[in-house]
């Protein structure tokens, strides 16, 4: 990506260009943050590795280290960037351990994820259909658009504790296959930074709860009468690119669903 030069503290012009309806005003670390986030987006640094400095950024922007500083303060406090003493700041990437569970909500009743490990994964199908209109609207697609859908039941010490379906922009993740979200060993989400390129770094969801149907009850190993809570969710990339609608059953009667709110 071509570096982009700004006035010393001037304000930068919008990252989706000249004509991009815009704000009449924004402060200038705002707009530093944007275009970090363009850069992130495109990819020019992958997950994990090394952003430019505080002093390069600077005179590549042609702005003040502080509101260089004061932009990746917001990036780290999101989550999307790490600051590392001594060495830099990185992409922040899900395959480190201290952010896999910021997406794991389901928690076992005693003891912690952690102790519990990785849920067994059993990938019932993944395939190429065209989306519904539902979809379609959740991942900012239209109709009839390709996405990948995947099925798959979570398990923790042999029970099946999960069930989800999963759809992904179909441009965006060619080539998934039932394998590959089997045997991936870490975060799902982290195999998708690692072979599609793509980062998660927010989700909305909502919940309720619900009875299951017949196949459902018998794919979680439960009855018809038994509620479960049903988590619908939305997760995007950078700059709120919707990138993924997951609809979870959950068994609680083992597990709890947890939240830490700030």
């Amino acid at each position: 990506m071509s570096s982009l030069s700004l006035p010393v503290d001037a304000p930068a012009p919008p990252p989706g260009g000249a004509g991009a309806a815009t704000p009449a005003f924004s402060p200038l670390y705002q707009q530093i943050k944007a275009l970090i986030l363009q850069s992130l987006q495109q990819g020019e640094w992958k997950p994990g590795e090394a952003i430019p400095s505080e002093m390069e950024l600077a005179a590549r922007f042609r702005v003040s280290q502080g509101t260089v500083r004061k932009a990746i303060d917001e990036l780290a406090a999101e989550n999307l960037v790490v600051r590392r003493q001594g060495k830099g700041t990185f992409v922040a990437t899900h395959a480190e351990q201290h952010v896999q569970y910021r997406f794991l909500k389901l928690l076992p009743d005693s003891g912690d994820a952690r102790e519990e490990g990785p849920a067994q994964r059993t990938v019932l199908e993944c395939r190429r259909v065209r989306a519904s209109a539902d979809v379609a609207r959740a991942l900012a697609l239209r109709s009839g658009d390709p996405v990948v859908h995947a099925r798959r039941i979570l398990s923790f010490a042999g029970e099946p504790t999960i069930l989800e379906d999963i759809w992904l922009p179909g441009q965006a993740f060619k080539g998934l296959t039932a394998g590959q979200m089997a045997t991936y060993q870490g975060p799902t989400y982290a195999m998708f930074e690692l072979d599609f390129g793509v980062r998660m770094v927010r989700a909305e969801e909502k919940i309720r709860a619900v009875l299951p149907d017949g196949e459902q009850a018998q794919l979680l190993h439960t009855t018809a009468s038994t509620p479960l809570l049903s988590v619908e969710r939305i997760a995007y990339t950078y700059n709120d690119v919707p990138m993924e609608l997951r609809r979870g059953l959950y068994r609680t009667d083992t597990h709890h669903y947890h939240n830490e709110l700030s």
